[in-house]
């Protein structure tokens, strides 16, 4: 099993901008606020929140928790897609706004990739209209032309850490998963990955600073920190993972 990186494939949220915190927390309570619910998702909790993917789904889970939400069901259905589409309408404006950017060294390594024939590629289960939102802040208008397959929430409804994202990934860009390298900043995205089958890097985010991230390629703390991530050094994890996923393999 052998190849040469022929595709980088991003995660959206916490990979290529810190936007769960300071930007879909924030635009969850703008839409709690429109339709007059008096709940509020602190920092805190909305960490908690993280550990269920998705935003809808988030949202049910946290309406099960609550005495006052209404009961399971179709009404609890129709409130998580009402707040779920106002809150992706104020994350574009927050966006729109300039209130997000992308994090550090993401910029640098995209056009590192794209100088060198390296194909870019993106995984999210994020909706497409917050990716469209957050791209066209962060890259321009025409930042379609810059990414060879993108992979939304629509595309692919299983949430990470189910694989669905990254195969359907590999199948539009028509690569195996040793031509590829994917980069995350969270657990769930890091399993997702790997059980596609693609090596993986790690870039810690505010809500998993502190979270385990085994069988990751490499951890740092972004693509600057503690030394930049370069293409020759993501070449060079490829390497090693396929070297340790033959070893395994050969394995009585």
């Amino acid at each position: 099993m052998s190849g040469d990186l022929a595709a980088l494939v991003w995660d959206v949220d916490g990979t290529v901008a810190e936007t769960e915190r300071d930007g879909h927390r924030v635009a969850f309570n703008a839409a709690f606020a429109q339709l007059g619910l008096p709940w509020r998702w602190d920092p805190a909790r909305y960490g908690e929140l993280l550990q269920v993917t998705g935003g809808r789904e988030r949202l049910l889970h946290d309406l099960a928790t609550r005495d006052d939400a209404p009961p399971a069901g179709a009404e609890r259905e129709a409130l998580a897609r009402e707040l779920h589409a106002r809150k992706n309408a104020a994350y574009a404006d927050i966006v729109a706004q300039g209130g997000i950017a992308a994090r550090p060294g993401v910029q640098r390594l995209m056009a590192e990739c794209r100088e060198a024939g390296v194909a870019l590629a993106v995984a999210t289960t994020t909706s497409r209209s917050n990716v469209e939102a957050l791209f066209a802040s962060l890259f321009g208008p025409d930042w379609p032309a810059g990414f060879a397959a993108v992979v939304c929430a629509e595309d692919a409804p299983a949430k990470k850490p189910d694989p669905q994202a990254y195969r359907l990934v590999l199948r539009r860009l028509g690569l195996a998963p040793a031509q590829a390298f994917a980069i995350e900043d969270s657990p769930a995205g890091l399993r997702a990955a790997r059980a596609a089958g693609i090596a993986c890097g790690v870039t810690r985010s505010a809500y998993f600073a502190a979270a385990a991230f085994e069988g990751a390629a490499w951890v740092q703390d972004d693509l600057e920190q503690p030394a930049p991530m370069t293409l020759k050094r993501l070449r060079q994890a490829l390497s090693v993972t396929i070297a340790a996923s033959a070893a395994l393999a050969s394995k009585p």
